[in-house]
């Protein structure tokens, strides 16, 4: 973007330019002319020798060359006075030949001096603008004030409400179908690729926002209308067509609000051990939402992600937080432990892990239950209160029992309720399904039971849980 004082400074430096070139070619006209009548008054003051030479002379440029010989004249004076017909020799006067000759010396002078000074150059510009003004100038139509009245657009006026099936992937594609598209359509032929994962899929308004935090700890935002209107088999918009996206950045979470003045705090986590709320006034977007993400958590290493983005609508003293590490430690802890800070900051530790690492940060209630899923294959099924409450930043309890060889790793932890289903889907292509009530609660020295054959079905590459009121979570 270019400013008016930029745009000022490079028109006048044009004008610098152009009154430059103008006057250097006013320069050289007129001292070619001085030269000219120079000659002009000095053979009118020896007509009658000039007359006699010319006659005297064979052709037009003998004559050329005896003047120039004779008389010291320069060749263009004497192309000037031989190309003159004889009576404007003999009827010139000579008084307003000498009135021209001080008139150009004048401006030779004037002329000069605009090239030698910059200020009288800036003169020059300054009175032909104080011309153009004075010819094509209008009164100020805008008027300036010291203090401006906020102009507020009601955007309920200017977009058209209705209810449209918005999609958002974690590969990055949005878009927004009308419910008429969608329910003549196939829901899964909804565009995306087939390695690609659905984040968020529901109902929404035109007038709603939608926030979308991604792995690398940046929240994108568009407001509902501003979604392209896709038929619902098309692929919709990809986020780096406006705001970019690093090659290994993936969308993880994704929420509408129908105002973002909403009392709540997001709860983010990150794979390294980092926790903190934020609450959504703190997210709201700037001027430059369309072209450029803001971050809603500060990564302290380049190989930290965020894991977690939950919305928590009031404060809630029983809400809990339950962390699940890799090498198969939980723990839990009461959420107001976690302090509210803005955006830009990484928050405080949220698990001692030591050379572990994060797979899952969730809320809870103390009587809920958690589905987990090891590299090898074994589905678990445990209450949260198995694991003894504990206080924010400490190492937690083993929740998987340890073995000597091919240890159980987890791979997968969240909340389920009783009517949940999981499918796990394997590196080798194949599905598995299992409904969360088929399979008892088990202890916390447990390591569940195999629900696939890894060698022959592959190892899990993803886990959803498909729940009978919402349609999808990751």
């Amino acid at each position: 973007h270019v400013g008016l004082k930029k745009i000022l400074e490079s028109y006048l430096e044009h004008q610098r330019i152009v009154v430059t070139k103008r006057t250097e070619f006013d320069l050289n006209k007129a001292k070619e002319r001085k030269h000219i009548v120079d000659g002009l008054i000095k053979a009118l003051s020896i007509l009658d020798d000039v007359i006699k030479t010319i006659r005297a002379s064979k052709n037009k440029k003998d004559a050329k060359a005896n003047l120039v010989s004779s008389f010291d004249f320069t060749e263009k004076q004497a192309e000037a006075i031989v190309s003159l017909q004889l009576y404007r020799l003999t009827n010139t006067d000579v008084t307003a030949l000498q009135n021209e000759a001080e008139d150009l010396e004048r401006k030779i002078v004037e002329y000069t001096k605009i090239l030698n000074n910059g200020k009288e150059l800036d003169k020059v510009i300054k009175k032909e603008l104080k011309t153009i003004d004075k010819k094509y100038g209008t009164p100020r139509l805008t008027e300036i004030r010291a203090e401006i009245e906020e102009l507020k657009i009601d955007t309920e006026v200017m977009v058209a409400q209705e209810d449209v099936m918005l999609l958002v992937s974690r590969d990055g594609y949005v878009k927004r179908s009308s419910l008429r598209s969608f329910k003549a359509s196939d829901e899964s032929d909804n565009g995306l690729k087939e390695e690609d994962v659905v984040i968020l899929m529901k109902v929404a308004n035109t007038l709603d926002h939608l926030l979308m935090f991604t792995n690398k700890g940046n929240v994108i935002y568009r407001p509902i209308h501003d979604i392209v209107d896709s038929r619902w088999k098309d692929t919709g918009e990809h986020l780096s067509q406006t705001v970019g996206l690093s090659d290994d950045e993936r969308v993880i979470e994704a929420f509408t609000f129908d105002s973002l003045e909403k009392e709540g705090a997001f709860v983010f986590a990150t794979k390294e051990g980092m926790i903190k709320q934020t609450l959504l006034k703190d997210l709201k977007p700037g001027r430059t939402y369309r072209s450029r993400a803001q971050t809603f958590i500060k990564l302290k290493t380049d190989t930290d992600e965020v894991i977690m983005a939950e919305f928590v609508e009031t404060e809630n003293e029983d809400l809990q937080v339950f962390c699940t590490t890799h090498a198969g430690y939980g723990l839990r802890y009461l959420l107001n432990e976690v302090p509210t800070t803005g955006a830009r900051t990484s928050g405080v530790k949220c698990m001692d892990l030591r050379d572990d690492f994060l797979i899952s940060v969730s809320l809870v209630s103390e009587h809920d239950e958690v589905a987990i899923v090891t590299q090898r294959g074994a589905f678990k099924k445990m209450k949260v209160d198995k694991i003894p409450e504990n206080s924010r930043a400490r190492r937690g309890v083993q929740i998987l029992r340890e073995l000597k060889r091919n240890p159980h790793r987890i791979f997968f932890a969240k909340p389920v309720i009783e009517t949940d289903k999981l499918i796990i889907e394997t590196t080798a292509g194949e599905k598995i399904e299992l409904s969360v009530s088929d399979h008892p609660s088990c202890d916390r020295y447990s390591n569940g039971s195999f629900v696939l054959d890894t060698d022959s079905q592959g190892n899990p590459c993803l886990v959803t849980i498909v729940r009978q009121e919402t349609d999808s979570e990751d």
